[in-house]
This record gives C-alpha cells, structure tokens and sequence, in this order.
C-alpha cells in the first residue's frame, strides 16, 4: 500500500464508489485529540496559492488554440479525442503530454449550460473509465441534459501516459508485503520493497515523474475548458479530484464556474499530518460499522453486548494471526489471504457502508471457515486488480501524484517506529500498517516540489465544498478547512456513513447540488444533510 489516495469507484463495483482509497493509504480525517492542534492554525502556516496571470502566455497559444478531433471510442454515445499540454509549463517548447478526454453531448431539453467537467479522485482515478461507467449515464438525467459530460484522465494517468512501476506478480507481491513489522529483518523488507517499487517507477518514466503534480493537471484543465469553447470551468470533483478543483480555482478564480468539492482534502497539511489524520478517520468509519455489526446476527466480530472498541481487538487480534498463519483463498495464482490483504480489504469496505454486509459475509468465512477468497476480492477491487492478475496504474499514478505534490512523511524507518504511539491512538486497529504505509515517498526516485499550502481563490463565484461527517478517507474536518480557506466557499454537509456524499442516497444533498449545477443557486452556508 501506499499513502494518500482518494480514489472513487463507479457504482458497478460492488463496493460501490469508494473514493479515497488507500493506496498505500491515504491522508488523516479528524485528527486525535491533541494530535496535531486545529485546522485554522494549519492553514495560517502555510503559503497561499498565488493565481496565475489572466492572459494566456504567448509560448501556450498553440494550446489553448488547439482544435480536438472527436472520434467514436467503442462506448455508446460518448466521442473521444487525444488534448497535447506541454509537458513542462516552464518550457512550453520542451515537448508534450497527450491527455485522453472522453464526453457525452448535453442531451436536451433545455439551454446548454456548457460542459461539466468530472474527476473520481485518486490520484490515479480515470476520469474516463468514471464518465463512462457511471457519471455519463448515472448523473440526473436534468444534468446530463443541460451539460455536455467531460472527462479527461490526469497527466500519468489511464489513457493519458500511464506510470508504470511493477508487472502484475511483481505487483501481487507487493501488496502482500508485511506493514507491520515485527523486527528488522521485516522492516528491510518492507522497505526493500518500497525501494523496488520506486525504482520501478523511475525506470519507466523518468521525464514524465518530474511533471504529473496537481498544479500542473489543473492547467491541462484550463487549457481543454478554453479548447472546449467555455469562458468558465463547471467542475465536479470527488476525494482528491476536490484538491485538483481547488487548485484550478486558487490558479484561475476569474475562470472557476460551478465547482463542487465533495468529499474535500485540506492543501494547507503536510503529508504526515494528513496520514495521521486519515488513520482517525478510518477508525471513525469503522467504528460505525463496529455499531451496526454487533446489533446484526451474523456479526463475526462479537454480539450485542461487544462494545465498538472490543470489536476493534477482536478484528486486530483475527489481523494479528494472519500474520504468521495466511488463510487459503482458492486463487488460481496461489495466493493466500495475507494480514496486509485483508486490511486492504476491510479498508475498501469502509468506502460505502453499502458494502458492510459483504464485509460481514467475508469476515465470516474468512474467521470461521478458513476461506480468506471475500476479503481477497474486497483487497484486489480496491488495487483495481483484475481476474487475470493485471493491475490497473492506479497505484503507480497515485504515488507519483502524491510525491511530487509533498514532501515524504517520514524520511525513514527510524521516524516511523517514533510516530506509532499517534498513529496506534489515532487507530488501534490501522495505525501501526498505516503508519509504516506513509513510508512509501521516501525513497521516491524524484524531488517532491509542492509545499503544504492554503488555497483562496479569491474573485472565485460560489463553490461548493461537501464533508461528509464519517467519511474514511476525506475526514470531515478537511471539509471545514478547505471552506474556510477558500473566499468564496459554502460548506454543505451530510450527516452520514462513508466516502462522499453527491449520488449517494441522500435527496437534500443531491437536490442541493442540482440546484446549484443548473440554476447557479448555491446552500446556504453551513447547510446540513442527512
């Protein structure tokens, strides 16, 4: 696993649209109490985002003046084209990225709002295989009409020249490596293993790892809003696809349109805070689930009478046993349900409590049947591994996003073994593997070149920022930051279980965000949901 992912599946995932994910896992939610003091004072250190100037550099005029050339791409109804960006913004004339865009005309009645842009997350998310699967066809049909749905997949992303770091058994291998280790020929491993990675990474695209950071896929956005024929940026944006709008909005506020920020990270944390935080925010989810698994017969956790900490040993000790003795799984590649699979596993299914049942029905075969094949599915759909043992470049692109963007969280091992106690208190249960997962950037082949900072916007039009209040993977308090940073911000909330909250059950949240897409009407601030 790696750190700070926020990834949004399509709803033909049986998970369901799990956003942030953890690819090694994520960043922090609500932080323990004295963790790490409050958000405001976060947001106060940091530097703000400057805008870029309003007029368009001579050097990106053939850009912005490009013509697309639409073509069917093999899914009804949606047309494809290929977006050239500059590979390095400094340097125009040093070459090209080629980005993939997909779209779905606006489909009527009604005046064309122009188009609406949308990202899953990630990093690492297609945006493509997103508008395809599930927002090109399962977005209100009052939205579609009026919109024409875009999507382009971010620079090292999908279509739009993937990273790639490891085969697929090179990738298996990978994330059945130990995150808790027990002494130091395991912690070697683990970061043998990181190093591998990593190097696997730099071998293949060395060039391309210096510039897949979100300043610079916010303005591959810019460019295809202004190729698109729009004065302004509609947006949606899930999980980290909220940073990757907030961006675009502190670089361009004069461009910002409708922008929705559902789901919201906090730009102003640096990576070890936002690793922290996101370990408490996983806690939170799951002690939801504790709450509702034990009041449900077929709970393998414990019964009624179980408090929400108990079912935390319990799950921790059936992880701990794991961890000299695997379960079989029946996979045709031999593997076996590992203590860092069926993490992963349980992890996924704190997306979308929608998927708690399924969890239960795995943590029971596995627990009590000696078959760990449930949980595998739950660890392989969250790796987007498929049944022929292929890896989508979801974790390759997520690392290179999130280490170019921040400085590593800990610089070694020895920084790691010295943080557990926060992250164990943050997560009795996922502290200690999550700790040792936001080990992953620091043996990146590349010099991170972001900082922390606090993003403004300010001239922006309304924008909409959505937390959900037991959100895993996008803690809720990132959501308050975020709507506190940005000027023109309206905080809408959902008092709910899992990962975002637009298209999820919930008629005030999705009638409220309707009402702001066609209408231009944004929630009072403040607005709540449940």
């Amino acid at each position: 696993m790696h750190t700070r992912r926020t990834h949004r599946r399509s709803r033909t995932a049986r998970i369901g649209i799990g956003l942030l994910a953890a690819v090694g896992l994520l960043v922090p939610a609500c932080s323990p109490e004295g963790a790490s003091g409050t958000a405001s004072s976060a947001s106060e250190g940091a530097a703000a985002l400057a805008a870029l100037p309003r007029a368009t550099p001579a050097a990106l005029s053939p850009y912005y003046g490009q013509k697309l050339k639409w073509r069917g791409c093999g899914v009804p109804g949606f047309q494809c084209a290929t977006l050239r960006a500059p590979l390095d913004y400094a340097e125009p004339s040093a070459g090209d990225v080629r980005l993939a865009v997909a779209r779905k005309k606006a489909t009527g009645p009604g005046e064309r709002l122009g188009s609406l842009l949308v990202n899953p997350g990630g990093p690492g998310g297609s945006a493509v295989d997103y508008l395809q699967a599930y927002a090109g066809v399962g977005y209100p049909a009052d939205v579609r009409a009026r919109y024409d749905m875009v999507a382009v997949d971010p620079r090292g992303v999908a279509r739009s020249e993937p990273v790639e770091c490891l085969d697929g058994r090179e990738m298996d291998t990978y994330t059945q490596t130990d995150l808790t280790p027990d002494d130091g020929k395991e912690t070697d491993a683990l970061v043998g293993a990181y190093r591998t990675f990593a190097e696997g990474c730099g071998a293949d695209a060395p060039g391309l790892l210096r510039h897949v950071s979100t300043v610079e896929a916010a303005r591959d956005m810019d460019i295809l809003r202004a190729v698109l024929g729009d004065g302004k940026l509609n947006f949606v944006g899930a999980s980290y696809g909220t940073f990757l709008g907030a961006t675009y909005a502190g670089l361009f506020p004069d461009r910002a349109g409708r922008l929705v920020l559902d789901g919201a990270m906090d730009p102003s944390l640096p990576a070890r805070r936002l690793n922290l935080e996101q370990t408490a925010g996983f806690e939170t989810a799951f002690q939801s689930f504790a709450k509702d698994c034990v009041r449900r017969p077929d709970c393998p956790l414990g019964g009624r009478s179980t408090t929400p900490a108990q079912v935390g040993k319990n799950l921790k000790a059936f992880f701990d046993r794991l961890d000299s003795r695997p379960v079989p799984t029946g996979d045709a590649d031999g593997r076996r349900l590992t203590e860092s699979l069926a993490t992963t596993g349980v992890i996924a299914a704190m997306y979308d409590e929608s998927a708690w049942e399924q969890l239960r029905e795995s943590l029971t075969a596995a627990m009590r049947e000696n078959d760990g094949a449930g949980l595998l599915v739950l660890s392989d759909s969250y790796y987007e591994r498929d049944a022929d043992g292929a890896y989508s470049n979801l974790m390759f692109a997520n690392a290179a996003v999130n280490c170019l963007d921040l400085p590593a969280a800990f610089e070694g091992p020895d920084e790691v073994q010295a943080a557990l106690p926060a992250f164990e208190k943050a997560s009795p249960v996922f502290g200690e593997g999550l700790a040792w997962a936001s080990l992953n950037c620091a043996y990146w082949p590349v010099a991170p070149a972001g900082e922390p900072h606090r993003i403004k916007a300010a001239g922006a039009k309304p924008i909409v920022v959505v937390g959900t209040t037991r959100d895993p993977a996008t803690p809720y308090r990132w959501a308050k930051s975020l709507a506190a940073q940005l000027s023109s911000a309206r905080l809408l909330t959902y008092d709910g279980d899992g990962h975002t909250a637009y298209g999820r059950g919930s008629a005030c949240i999705d009638n409220t965000i309707n009402a702001y897409l066609l209408r231009g009407t944004p929630p009072k601030d403040g607005k709540r949901c449940s």
